[in-house]
């Protein structure tokens, strides 16, 4: 074995252990019994908490028309400055940057001053529930994260060469935007999507200090000041959720792939 392949293993064995001996300890501390033992009994208490199940479904509904709303927005505006506006990807590149450098901290003090002070119907109606009122500005957190998942999608296709095919044989924008770009970068999408829902569902800040407490991380929060075995149990089940659907990304990217080729 040469020197350069045994610091490669040394590297690979610390990271593993790194990573592994945390959820190792985790999983078994979530399968302690109050009275002694190993159980699933933490796991079935997440099953059959409606709180929990609530909160849930929540995230859920706001990580979907967060992914939706978001793609609406990046994958046109994308595929646009890509074909007729290209100097302007520097100055775009630099706008969603924005939310990352801006911390949430400092985001949610001016929103929660905007839901204080501004009593229109429409701010109203905007702060009524956790959905409207959390949904627009997780959209302007995924942004960065969104946006540089559908560039490099495009950026690895002949976009203007499928885009121009598409038009000279009849297809409208809408149609080459949906029936050609899409396709063709449906693994950037997808990615793009689980990196929205991955945001949503850690996201606690900005919920937290608009006091919408009925969101998945503040229920996570608040079982874990209780009942501290349910929490451990609940962030494994969330980690193990977020790894399904990484690899459904994944697979699905794979499959277009090998179909293409």
């Amino acid at each position: 074995m040469t020197r350069g392949r045994r610091w490669r293993v040394v590297v690979f064995v610390i990271a593993a252990i790194y990573f592994l001996v945390p959820l190792v300890a985790a999983g078994e501390f979530s399968l302690r019994k109050p009275g002694g033992g190993y159980g699933f009994a933490n796991y079935l208490a997440i099953a059959t908490d409606p709180v929990l199940l609530n909160a849930l479904l929540v995230s859920l509904e706001i990580a979907v028309v967060t992914a939706v709303l978001v793609l609406i927005l990046v994958i046109p505006t994308a595929v646009w400055v890509r074909l007729r506006l290209p100097a302007v990807a520097g100055l775009l590149e630099s706008a969603t940057i924005l939310p990352i450098v801006v911390p949430p901290v400092v985001m949610a003090a001016g929103i929660a001053f905007v839901q204080a002070n501004l009593d229109a119907p429409v701010f109203r109606s905007l702060f009524s529930s956790s959905i409207t009122a959390l949904t627009p500005f997780y959209v302007v957190l995924a942004l960065p994260f969104a946006y540089r998942a559908i560039d490099n999608g495009l950026a690895a296709i002949p976009l203007r060469t499928l885009v121009e095919a598409a038009r000279n044989l009849g297809a409208g924008w809408a149609s080459a935007l949906l029936r050609v770009v899409l396709p063709a970068i449906r693994s950037a999408v997808l990615g793009s999507a689980f990196l929205t829902l991955a945001l949503v569902l850690g996201e606690i800040v900005i919920a937290r200090i608009l006091l919408y407490t009925d969101t998945f991380p503040i229920a996570v929060v608040d079982v874990g000041r209780s009942v501290a075995g349910v929490s451990v149990a609940l962030t494994l089940a969330s980690l193990l959720l977020t790894w399904v659907l990484l690899l459904a990304v994944s697979f699905a990217g794979g499959r277009r792939t090998s179909r293409t080729s």
